[in-house]
């Protein structure tokens, strides 16, 4: 079949791989039909090649048709739709049933140190192929994969395997009150699909910042109030602050992560990653003060006294120093964490089924050919010719 493969930094090629087979009792295999590029994606294209393997399948943003199930999958038969979360969970342990699937005790990478795995994401999260490809394996397909109905085109169901279900999550953990503000930095896609669940929850007002002129304008047409940060915060701060009563938002959203911009040195940090040995590179990686902060930052500041601040952008280091005598001066909750896909489910299907009520079928900028995968990586890398979320089609 073929498949995106990392190469190595900013080098992703299609290749032909071997197919996919069922391996445990509770496998499945699907033909994809439709998959993400995510902006997590570029995490691995750009900073976290320490941790990636020459060949690892990408992807973890994946629907398509169940080719093949083991006797043990009862759940889901060959011929169904399905949509598959990005996180590999079992649904049975004591996280899984306390919604915590993105720390399912069943599949952590316990020799990382870290929590569930997840399809093509890093040998931290179990090096497990992903779905930019044509054919996926699928375990725990007892529990994981969502059937969905034939006729809406898969757009209408994609983003229930990533976007969707994380940008719920992140207002959820904002616990806006009733009648608060709302402000959202980074309007990528998941920036933009929680304004988008934040409006059709009637959270307002909701203020997005980003420095992406096709990002601000389509967050503009969604009835957000837009600010560029190009050249800092420092005036959307201010303009915030006046538009909430000289308090600032009661919830903010950092949709950002390590990707923030204003960090030089940070920036040289992950770039010397890159050119280093992966037994040197890995450990500087996860320990040496490598995340990019500006974005988390720009929220302490941000948001009101007694706040939220719902952090869903990925962060990588550790030891960059918080500004936790602001935090616990301001009396600011915390809340962050991967999305805990299946917890969500129930609560998401409902908006996707009925009617497209979040506009999920325009929501993708690009649909590509999972042949023209190097150059859309290179183009939603770049932030080029409007590419905002990209689906390939294999």
């Amino acid at each position: 079949m073929k498949a995106v493969t990392w190469q190595g930094k900013r080098d992703v090629r299609v290749e032909t791989v071997p197919d996919p087979t069922l391996v445990e009792p509770n496998d499945a295999i699907i033909r994809v039909t439709s998959s993400g590029l995510c902006g997590s994606d570029l995490h691995l294209y750009e900073v976290l090649a320490p941790f990636m393997e020459k060949g690892d399948i990408l992807g973890h943003e994946p629907m398509g048709i169940v080719e093949a199930v083991g006797p043990a999958v009862t759940t889901i038969a060959v011929g169904d739709r399905v949509v598959v979360p990005f996180n590999i969970a079992c649904g049975r342990c004591d996280m899984c049933v306390s919604g915590l699937q993105s720390q399912c005790e069943t599949t952590q990478i316990r020799s990382e140190d870290k929590g569930a795995a997840l399809f093509g994401y890093t040998k931290l999260y179990g090096e497990v192929p992903g779905g930019q490809a044509e054919y996926l394996r699928v375990p725990f397909a007892d529990y994981g994969p969502v059937k969905v109905p034939e006729g809406p085109p898969d757009d209408r169901f994609l983003y229930l395997s990533d976007v969707l279900p994380t940008a719920w999550q992140a207002v959820q953990y904002a616990d806006v009150p009733s009648g608060g503000a709302l402000a959202i930095l980074g309007l990528g896609p998941v920036g933009e699909m929680s304004a988008r669940v934040a409006r059709h929850l009637g959270i307002g007002p909701i203020f997005g910042l980003d420095l992406v002129p096709d990002r601000l304008e389509r967050a503009r047409a969604l009835g957000v109030e837009t600010f560029d940060v190009t050249d800092g915060s420092a005036d959307a701060i201010a303009a915030i602050r006046e538009m909430t009563n000289g308090r600032g938002p009661a919830s903010v959203i950092d949709a950002v992560g390590m990707e923030a911009h204003g960090d030089a040195a940070a920036k040289l940090a992950h770039d010397m990653t890159t050119i280093m040995p992966d037994a040197v590179a890995g450990p500087m990686m996860e320990r040496a003060g490598i995340d990019r902060l500006a974005a988390l930052k720009t929220a302490v500041e941000l948001v009101r006294r007694g706040g939220t601040i719902s952090i869903i952008g990925v962060y990588g280091g550790m030891v960059d120093p918080l500004p936790m005598m602001t935090l616990f001066d301001k009396q600011v909750t915390l809340r962050m964490g991967q999305a805990n896909v299946r917890r969500w489910t129930d609560d998401l299907m409902p908006l996707v089924i009925d009617r497209d009520v979040l506009g999920l079928e325009t929501f993708a900028s690009h649909h590509v050919r999972l042949d023209d995968a190097p150059e859309a990586y290179e183009r939603f890398q770049r932030k080029e010719a409007g590419t905002f979320k990209v689906v390939f089609e294999p």
